[in-house]
C-alpha cells in the first residue's frame, strides 16, 4: 500500500502535447515533496502521470508573457516537457523550490552514506592492520617457523 505524500500545492497547469499540432491541454497538477503528478481533464480519479523528482534534472526556460509563464521540465533522460501557467500563479517557482529541496535532501543522504561507508572501511582496515613488531621475522638461515599473527 502506497502512502499518500503531503501535498504542497494542487491546481491547474497547461501542458503542451507531444502531438503534431502541439496543443495546450489543461491538467490537474499535484505537487508533493517527491513528485509532480499530472491528471488529465482536471480529474484525480483518472490515472495520472507521476514525474518523480529523482527523474527530473531541472526546471528550465522560464519565459514570461503578458498572460502566461512558460517553462520546461527537463528529465534526466533529456526529455523536455513544456508547461504554461497564468502569470500570477508562479507554478514554476513552486516546482523549482520543491525540486531543489528534494535534490538537497538527496545530496545530504548520499554524503552521509558515503561518510558511513568510509568510516566502516577505515574501521575494517584498522582491524586488519598489524601493529609494528607484532610478528617476529624468520631468522636468516634458521628453520622455517609458522608465524601466527
Amino acid at each position: 500500500m502506497k502512502m499518500q505524500a503531503e501535498v504542497i500545492r494542487e491546481g491547474e497547469l497547461e501542458k503542451r502535447s507531444d502531438s503534431l499540432f502541439q496543443l495546450w491541454k489543461k491538467k490537474l497538477v499535484v505537487l508533493t515533496k517527491d513528485s509532480l503528478s499530472l491528471f488529465p481533464d482536471g480529474h484525480k480519479r483518472a490515472k495520472g502521470k507521476e514525474l518523480g523528482f529523482g527523474s527530473i534534472l531541472k526546471v528550465d526556460c522560464v519565459e514570461r508573457t503578458g498572460k502566461y509563464i512558460y517553462f520546461t521540465i527537463v528529465t534526466k533522460d533529456r526529455k523536455e516537457i513544456d508547461f504554461r501557467c497564468p502569470d500570477q500563479s508562479c507554478w514554476n517557482a513552486s516546482i523549482t523550490m520543491a525540486l531543489i529541496d528534494f535534490q538537497n535532501k538527496r545530496a545530504i543522504q548520499d554524503f552521509k552514506s558515503r561518510q558511513e561507508m568510509e568510516q566502516a572501511a577505515g574501521a575494517q582496515e584498522r582491524r586488519l592492520a598489524r601493529p609494528p613488531g607484532h610478528c617476529s621475522p624468520r631468522r636468516p638461515g634458521g628453520p622455517a617457523a609458522l608465524v601466527l599473527c
